[in-house]
């Protein structure tokens, strides 16, 4: 009996303005860079903050996100933190940056630079 495995959906869901954003990104990357990776590291008021920085190689146990302009990466250590998140690019005329919807954040600081779970 054959057996049909179906794809696992991704831990985030990324908008078409941030997959444009990463485009613009790898656009210029520095040599070497194989993608653009999303983490979690501890720091700010509430204790996690959303990192995203350009990777010159990819991690086995990271989330590999294969985007229209370059791969996108989710930190395997932040990866249930992040489910179900969504990731936008957002900008105005005063600022411009990564916005997350994540429905596992309970709190956020004040300047919503950094949230817990």
């Amino acid at each position: 009996m054959a057996t049909t495995t179906r794809a696992r959906p991704a831990a985030l869901t990324l908008t078409p303005s941030a997959e444009a954003r990463i485009a613009a990104l790898m656009a210029e990357a520095p040599e070497g860079a194989v993608g653009v990776k999303l983490s979690t590291p501890r720091r700010g008021c509430s204790g996690l903050a959303y990192s995203v920085d350009y990777v010159t190689e990819a991690d086995p146990f990271d989330e590999k996100i294969v985007t229209p302009g370059g791969d996108f990466y989710v930190d395997g250590g932040s990866i249930l933190y992040l489910i179900g998140s969504t990731m936008n690019w957002v900008e105005d005329d005063f600022s411009a940056g990564f916005v997350f919807q994540n429905p596992n954040a309970k709190g956020s600081c004040g300047c919503g630079e950094s949230f817990t779970v």
